[in-house]
């Protein structure tokens, strides 16, 4: 007889998701589901302290790796890398938003799938290139872009950099989620050879890159839509 699994922790996962909602502070929203779930683990409130202070100090550097690269990309974008940016895309005649991004999903799910996550992103990828290159391509064919279309092209950007990190990565098998299941497959007597778990998420990404190329593609005919009008 397997012993029944307490799952009242799981309340933690619903105080962060309740704190986003209502946007409240990020470190209180994480100290809060800490307290939730070590209540309903029926944890010493001494050991609950412990466990915060060692993720604490792991983590001390955390802000210095993400603030850097940022006050990079600040430094690029003043010396003009959004205006080069949106005059080399509208030199090509045939590009389109739709055109760019999928040639940015691709490449973003093709390096995610050899465990090159750090080549994209929001800030230092989306925010200073894609999306103003994506605004660009749609103003060198239609002219001014309506302030809700020009919102939406950003939109789009931003998604299609999640869809293919989150499809690529499923690719490698390094993958953390891809090992974490295997630990626990083989924890419950199943062996499972994580490469072959690798090989099926190839289907899930191929499905993924040609639904989000066609939403993509959609895009452009919206675009000529509204400014048409």
């Amino acid at each position: 007889m397997q012993s029944a699994v307490n799952l009242w922790p799981l309340l933690g996962i619903a105080a962060v998701a309740a704190g986003f909602v209502l946007r409240a502070n990020p470190v209180l929203v994480v100290i809060v589901a800490c307290g939730v779930t070590g209540w309903a683990a029926h944890l010493p409130l001494l050991h609950l302290l412990e466990s915060l202070g060692t993720a604490f100090i792991k983590t001390r550097n955390l802000p210095l790796i993400l603030l850097l690269p940022l006050a990079a990309i600040g430094l690029l974008e003043r010396f003009g890398l959004k205006e080069h940016a949106q005059a080399s895309i509208a030199r090509i005649r045939s590009a389109t938003t739709g055109r760019l991004l999928t040639v940015y999903l691709l490449a973003r799910e093709v390096a995610a799938a050899f465990g090159l996550t750090s080549l994209g992103g929001h800030p230092n990828m989306v925010r200073p290139l894609v999306a103003p290159m994506a605004e660009a391509a749609a103003e060198a064919r239609h002219g001014h872009l309506p302030e809700p279309l020009r919102q939406r092209i950003r939109a789009m950007s931003a998604a299609t950099d999640n869809v293919g990190l989150f499809f690529g990565e499923d690719v490698f098998v390094a993958f953390g989620a891809i090992v974490l299941m295997q630990t626990i497959l083989k924890a419950e007597g199943l062996d499972v050879d994580p490469i072959h778990m690798a090989l099926w998420g190839i289907p899930t990404a191929v499905t993924a890159f040609v639904i989000h190329a066609w939403n993509l593609r959609r895009l452009d005919a919206r675009i000529r839509r509204e400014t048409a009008r």
